[in-house]
């Protein structure tokens, strides 16, 4: 009796086994699990250096306005194009920092970065972030600055929310967050650049280091079939 017990038990435990194994196997199959915490921490410290230039292209503008009362037209042009270069910079970096450690992540794991589920979240995920930055492309060449962070940020949530039916669902709780802040940035359109920075930057660097400590931080690679 006690023998066909403990036949019984390590049957249960081999199953229970053999369950979680077809668990994870279907997670990878349906989801991307690449992405890397530290992408989040490089994306946040390229938003903070953003935002720091950002700023330091609005003293000289806003002291022209305090001294002659009114916005030079020359000045404003110049203004938009320094910080649409600014913006352009920050994303580039921000993009290829993300791409290296999802890289570098699904190498050490032994999984490809580019398949099937990889494609479903980039589509997810580009939808809303074409759409947000077209819209945010018309209000910057109309001079509608109020809700351009809000906008930014908006977007960019509805975007992470998306696309996280595809991958971690951290992202999904980063998107909720991202989305919540730029909601209250509509009622305080004069601190735009500190909301951006903080969205774009603070939640980036503790969603990245979240991860990190969940999923990275005592990884091991996955063995490969058949070793």
């Amino acid at each position: 009796m006690y023998f066909k017990v403990l036949f019984m038990v390590e049957q249960n435990q081999q199953t229970l086994d053999t369950l979680q194994d077809i668990k994870r196997m279907m997670e990878r199959s349906s989801r991307f699990i690449s992405l890397s915490g530290l992408s989040g921490i490089a994306a946040g410290i390229c938003a903070l250096i953003g935002a720091w230039f950002a700023r330091k292209e609005f003293e000289p503008y806003y002291k022209s306005y305090d001294e002659r009362g009114d916005f030079a037209g020359n000045d404003f042009q110049q203004l938009k194009l320094r910080l649409l270069m600014i913006a352009v910079v920050v994303l580039a970096a921000a993009l290829a920092s993300a791409f290296y450690f999802t890289w570098r992540k699904a190498r050490h794991n032994k999984l490809p970065i580019w398949d099937l589920t990889a494609k479903r979240l980039t589509i997810n995920m580009l939808i809303p972030l074409i759409t947000g930055g077209l819209f945010i492309l018309a209000m910057y060449q109309y001079n509608e600055w109020k809700f351009i962070a809000p906008a930014c940020l908006i977007f960019y949530g509805l975007a992470l929310v998306n696309a996280s039916k595809y991958t971690l669902t951290d992202v999904k709780y980063l998107g909720l967050l991202q989305i919540l802040l730029g909601l209250i940035n509509t009622q305080y359109v004069g601190y735009g650049l500190y909301f951006w920075a903080a969205g774009f930057g603070v939640l980036h660097l503790i969603y990245g280091f979240v991860m990190w400590w969940k999923y990275e931080r005592n990884a091991t690679p996955v063995p490969q079939r058949g070793t």
